[in-house]
């Protein structure tokens, strides 16, 4: 048998050699000086070789450790060799076969059943709050351990319902790569009442006071920061619609800014609809803009026209503004004074109050029908969508005015909110 000393003494030759150990184990001494672990073995009826690795990484009691192995495996009826192999390829396989590389692969399968701003913020999560800790490990590697502890650094910087949001999404990569045989069970289901619980959804803060709405839009206008965001505030107030809408405004939604009847055409993709409607043009929103509005747009013209949205991203100008800007501004600006009463969601609550009260006041009980239309009230019932998105359009406009010509009474123009980044 073979000596350890004997091994470490291997020089190289003329031509390369064999030292002998037992049972078929030899070490393989290369004209270089190279020495490596081999073991020559029958298999159906047919002499092989199996490698094992260089000495000394792989020791002489560890060759022989493998070779005992390899000799268990032939007893079985099953060769070596090709287990080897296999346990490669498998290796391999794991190593494309990473979280993130299911994730994206997912991610492109179900992309074209979502909307625009869903797919974008799905995939955005993944890489900002998955990707960095568990992207790189295979999928079948990732246990409930791991997904737990990616989910955890979410949690602790209070983005709650983003963590609840990240488990669901990681559910669905699990399970399509269960489907695809890379993995069995899911571990982001274990993890789901582990999770800090989601906070109780309460109604949106909203002023509905018309003089408190009125010195929050001042407050905001002089307050330390960026035209653009003000702006937005402004913008949302106006027209009632949701953050959501008013972030993604592209340009091309606004029609007649020069004419008599400007409108703003809000396509249905960026509506709070049902999935199965947000293809439907019978479902777009069609906002009359009051003179205000259109001011406010020709004042964003001059500083993102350029640009493919109204209101873009403070860092990067071809994406639509963050959802967090106008609220931030609104959070500092009431400090000490409203005491978070209001939030930009609120706008829609404190149109439809204020204007409810003036309708009872001015007895036109007609236009509460023409608010809620306003407001985008929009039944999902394709006949009435179809009527109800121009219906009342001239009351709208003069709704519009109204409301605008109210809140906005003695507040400087928007050409004058730019004045300080002009300055």
């Amino acid at each position: 048998m073979l000596t350890d000393v004997q091994a470490k003494k291997a020089k190289g030759a003329d031509k390369p050699y064999k030292l002998s150990d037992s049972g078929g184990l030899f070490l393989l001494v290369s004209t270089t000086g190279n020495r490596s672990w081999r073991l020559k073995y029958r298999f159906g009826g047919k002499e092989k070789l199996l490698t094992f690795g260089a000495y000394p990484e792989v020791s002489l009691v560890r060759a022989r450790e493998l070779r005992e192995a390899a000799k268990a495996t032939l007893r079985e009826g099953r060769d070596p060799g090709v287990e080897k192999k296999q346990a490669a390829a498998a290796r391999t396989l794991a190593s494309s076969n990473t979280f993130e590389a299911c994730a994206r692969e997912w991610y492109a399968l179900n992309k074209p059943r979502w909307g625009d701003w869903h797919a974008k913020n799905v995939i955005t999560s993944l890489e900002a709050d998955l990707f960095p800790v568990i992207g790189s490990l295979p999928i079948k590697d990732v246990n409930e351990a791991v997904l737990l502890d990616a989910l955890r650094k979410v949690e602790n910087r209070g983005a709650i319902e983003t963590a609840h949001r990240l488990r669901q999404r990681a559910s669905g990569v699990f399970a399509f790569a269960a489907a695809g045989g890379l993995r069995t069970g899911d571990p982001a289901e274990v993890v789901k009442s582990l999770l800090k619980p989601k906070p109780k959804a309460g109604k949106q803060p909203a002023l509905t006071d018309l003089a408190e709405c009125k010195q929050l839009i001042y407050d905001m206008e002089w307050e330390r920061g960026s035209p653009i965001t003000k702006l937005a505030n402004r913008m949302i107030a106006l027209t009632a619609v949701r953050s959501a809408v008013q972030r993604h405004a592209r340009w091309t939604e606004f029609e007649g800014l020069d004419g008599d009847e400007p409108i703003w055409r809000i396509p249905p993709a960026t509506m709070k609809l049902a999935l199965k409607l947000k293809d439907d043009v019978t479902y777009e929103h069609i906002v009359p803009l009051s003179r205000q509005a259109v001011e406010v747009i020709e004042a964003m013209r001059t500083l993102t026209g350029h640009l493919p949205f109204v209101f873009p991203n403070e860092r990067h100008g071809h994406r639509p503004m963050s959802d967090n800007t106008v609220r931030g501004m609104m959070i500092r600006v009431q400090e000490g004074k409203y005491n978070h009463r209001h939030c930009p969601h609120g706008w829609r609550s404190a149109f439809s109050t204020i204007m409810n009260e003036w309708r009872r006041k001015n007895k036109t009980p007609d236009d509460r029908e023409v608010i809620n239309l306003m407001l985008a009230h929009v039944s999902e019932d394709k006949v009435e969508g179809a009527y109800n998105r121009a219906a009342h359009m001239e009351r709208r406009r003069e709704l519009a005015q109204i409301w605008a010509d109210m809140l906005l009474e003695d507040i400087q123009p928007a050409g004058d909110v730019l004045e300080g980044l002009r300055n």
